[in-house]
């Protein structure tokens, strides 16, 4: 009885280890909901511009980074973010644009929401037609 106790246990940690790579290789989608100083936006929006083309250019590891402002509170700024697992989202907080962009705005951002969500269909791919 003992040994199939023991089997169990090591059956169980081998699917927990199994599970827990899986999940770490997932995509990463979040949102980032953010409330700029309205006297700011303008160059706010230089900033976001510039790190969402080079961080979309240069890096593998970000698949979407694409950001909207509300209508009717244009300050009121939402960016959906999708990376390609955890690992490419760590590296692309130490590159040096992203840095650039988080330094430049801090004085700019009035708050910062970071939203945790599960792709409801991961397989989708966002595609731009002309």
């Amino acid at each position: 009885m003992k040994s199939i106790r023991v089997i169990l246990v090591l059956m169980f940690t081998q699917f927990a280890l199994h599970n827990a790579t899986a999940q770490e290789k997932e995509q990463m989608v979040r949102m980032a909901k953010l409330v700029i100083d309205s006297t700011q936006l303008e160059k706010y929006k230089v900033f976001l511009t510039e790190e969402i083309e080079t961080s979309l250019r240069v890096e593998s590891g970000v698949l979407t980074l694409y950001a909207v402002s509300e209508k009717e509170r244009p300050n009121y700024i939402t960016i959906l973010e999708i990376y390609k697992d955890v690992d490419a989202y760590k590296a692309h907080i130490q590159t040096a644009h992203f840095l650039k962009y988080k330094n430049g705005t801090l004085h700019m951002v009035k708050s910062l929401e970071l939203i945790e969500t599960h792709p409801l269909m991961p397989n989708v791919k966002l595609i731009q037609k002309d």
